[in-house]
């Protein structure tokens, strides 16, 4: 049975240039690409220990809104999936347990370290972590003319990958590829393969008010739009961009 890693061996003198076989490699799904307004619809990831994989653990988490054509086509995930699940305020200090202690892996980690932070945040959970970036490791380690997705990197480096576009799978292809640029590249910069510090600031959002709720209610029946969005989970700044983005599309509500 491998030798389970503690947080202290990585807080207190921790070799910073050793194989890193300790971490959890996660990815996630969205509804688009930016924290501050798009969604979480899937989490996966695998936790690695003396580099096997021990754990595996993944979800589908409601949006509260309609997913679109593209993100549908793109994932495979449809409204029905992910519809009735819990919302991420109901699974993130489940998620934050599941990756305590050690550092996270993924393909362009800090894309899905932001959506997991915003959503750890706002329900008043730290997240703070340690990462390491295999978009990065490609980046450095591949030729320049050579594309860096997932996709094309594992192809380049012969590793299997999991389906894409679906988060347990990538999180699987991202644990895959690491090893095989550590087996690869170690030697050549053993540094590169250490952990650093993911950083992304956000402030905990406020929920909307009452009377915020009720002027976008007014201005969706008046202009009689049919919005595919549960209102009552949206933040401050999520209804005020939508009240300022209908009201300068359609105008504002003319009392007569």
């Amino acid at each position: 049975m491998p030798r389970l890693w503690r947080l202290d061996d990585w807080v207190m003198g921790r070799d910073r240039t050793d194989r890193l076989d300790n971490y959890v490699a996660i990815d996630i799904e969205t509804t688009g690409l930016d924290p501050k307004r798009d969604k979480i619809i899937e989490i996966g990831a695998i936790k690695v220990l003396e580099g096997k994989v021990c754990q595996e653990k993944r979800g589908f988490i409601d949006p509260r809104q309609a997913l679109t054509p593209l993100i549908q086509e793109l994932t495979g995930i449809s409204d029905e999936m992910v519809a009735g699940g819990p919302g991420i305020e109901e699974v993130v200090e489940d998620w934050e347990s599941f990756c305590r202690g050690l550092p996270l892996l993924g393909h362009r980690i800090l894309f899905d370290y932001s959506f997991l932070k915003r959503a750890a945040v706002n329900s008043g959970i730290e997240f703070e972590r340690d990462g390491v970036d295999t978009l990065a490791l490609c980046r450095k380690f591949m030729p320049a003319e050579e594309k860096k997705n997932l996709t094309a990197a594992c192809a380049y480096y012969g590793v299997v990958q999991g389906k894409a576009h679906r988060a347990l799978g990538d999180a699987y292809s991202a644990h895959r590829l690491f090893e095989e640029l550590k087996n690869r590249h170690f030697q050549e910069d053993p540094e590169a393969f250490s952990p650093k510090p993911l950083i992304y600031k956000i402030k905990k959002e406020r929920p909307a008010t009452k009377r915020q709720k009720e002027v976008l209610r007014d201005l969706l029946k008046y202009h009689k739009i049919n919005l595919a969005v549960q209102i009552d989970y949206m933040t401050r700044n999520e209804v005020s961009r939508m009240t300022d983005k209908i009201i300068s599309q359609y105008g504002r509500i003319i009392k007569r």
